[in-house]
């Protein structure tokens, strides 16, 4: 999960630094990082990105409930809109098993084991995923005020983790 939570961390950062477009560099060095890992590393990737979908709506589900409010209703209709005006990113054919991913996790499904139903992962799908989650701890982050907080939640519960 650690390499997943550094991509998003690493988009985060070049969106509050005002990059909006990936750089090429950037992207050669996530390409090349991704080339190492072999396909079991994808794998690990993928698995982590589903992680941090899940873990991120159950915090914005308990967020939601404390208010009286229901993540679902709050979030993915948000999250579907904001892809749909990212054509080039997410493909409209991806939105839908996005939209499930963020429905299954809000409801205390693992996220990798409903996309698992419906075979492998596709390349069209990856850029949609790191959209995905990358959208959940922006909105997150513009809930607590804290350009930082869902990166940080998630390395915080990590390292609780591998203390216990």
């Amino acid at each position: 999960m650690g390499a997943a939570l550094m991509m998003i961390d690493s988009r985060l950062k070049a969106i509050h630094d005002g990059r909006s477009q990936t750089d090429a560099e950037q992207q050669a060095l996530t390409d090349q990082f991704a080339a190492s890992l072999g396909p079991r590393g994808v794998d690990d990737i993928l698995d982590g990105a589903c992680t941090l979908i899940y873990m991120f709506m159950q915090w914005l589900r308990m967020a939601y409930e404390e208010h009286g409010k229901d993540v679902i209703e709050c979030v993915v209709p948000n999250l579907v809109a904001t892809m749909r005006m990212m054509p080039r990113s997410v493909r409209p054919e991806a939105i839908p098993t996005m939209a499930g991913l963020l429905v299954a996790a809000g409801t205390g499904l693992s996220p990798s084991l409903w996309r698992k139903q419906y075979g492998d992962w596709t390349m069209d799908e990856m850029n949609p995923l790191e959209a995905t989650a990358f959208l959940l701890a922006e909105h997150i982050n513009r809930l607590t005020d804290d350009c930082d907080f869902a990166t940080r939640m998630i390395t915080e519960a990590l390292t609780r983790a591998d203390e216990a």
